[in-house]
């Protein structure tokens, strides 16, 4: 089982000028822990479950980078980017960056965006839903064929890459993993089935019955379920007890998760407890491995 740690919130005690410290100190602690993962969500404002829009929202690669410096073993990961935040090819060149200067930590976490409040503050085009999840599609092609080192021209529907050169080459063989977040079954678990390496759903009821339509796909698209790693977000309204925190993860394993995430609320400091879980949950196997 693996345990990672997500940051959605910077608003940390001291204000602005405290803010890259406590990052800082939060993902070297998470590094020193043994934790598996650090993911920062890719907004530009704060989202509305987790606070005002104003309140503090550092960008994702660049909080990533900096993480980076700070760590050795950790990997990196946005939970997740929108894919209508930055163009293909350029997001691509982004996390091949960010897995290049880290030697090798860097995940492409992905989905088909839903945040229009902050799309319409910055004038970043939303497309209706439909396109979304035609330009998704689009961009996992496109991160596979310049990961593959493909510089054949690409002609899509919504986009057109004449070189799509990307160079140097990512150091993660065969590429930096795939993450596609969402729970959609028509579309969101298709495409994990089809072109990624992990998927994230939400903990709850309903995790079961998306695993088993995830699996259902992988049927249909001739691939391995077993090969593709169950991640789940979840999380604790107060700081837990490390044994409520090793039954959470317990129970996520049991529904065949591989790879828990927990979300480190406001005023929250959850990498002493989620390093003893670390610890003790290191020989559970999910259920179905």
């Amino acid at each position: 089982m693996r345990i990672g740690l997500q940051v959605p919130s910077f608003t940390f005690p001291g204000g602005t000028e405290q803010i890259g410290p406590t990052f800082g100190r939060i993902a070297r602690d998470a590094d020193q822990a043994g934790l598996h993962s650090l993911w920062v969500m890719d907004h530009f404002f704060q989202i509305s479950m987790v606070g005002p829009a104003e309140e503090p929202m550092l960008e994702g690669y660049s909080a990533l980078s900096y993480a980076a410096a700070l760590t050795e073993n950790i990997t990196l990961g946005t939970l997740v980017t929108g894919v209508t935040y930055r163009h293909p090819g350029i997001l691509v060149k982004t996390v091949t960056t960010l897995d290049v200067l880290s030697g090798g930590r860097a995940w492409l976490g992905i989905g088909a965006a839903w945040n229009d409040e902050e799309s319409r503050g910055l004038g970043v085009a939303f497309p209706p839903t439909a396109e979304r999840f035609e330009r998704l599609e689009e961009t996992l092609r496109i991160a596979l064929a310049m990961w593959r080192g493909d510089e054949s021209p690409i002609e899509g529907e919504h986009y057109r890459l004449e070189r799509p050169l990307n160079s140097p080459p990512a150091v993660r063989r065969p590429h930096p993993p795939i993450l596609i977040g969402g729970t959609g079954e028509k579309k969101t678990l298709r495409f994990v089935a089809k072109y990624a390496d992990a998927c994230n759903v939400f903990d709850g009821d309903d995790l079961p019955r998306k695993l088993d339509v995830l699996r259902g796909h992988c049927d249909r698209e001739g691939r391995d379920y077993a090969g593709i790693e169950k991640t789940s977000l979840t999380f604790f309204p107060q700081t837990p007890s490390v044994d409520e925190a090793v039954d959470t993860v317990g129970r996520l394993a049991e529904a065949g998760i591989d790879h828990v995430m927990v979300s480190q609320g406001t005023g929250q400091d959850l990498v002493p407890v989620l390093g003893e879980v670390r610890a003790q949950t290191e020989k559970i196997v999910p259920a179905g491995r």
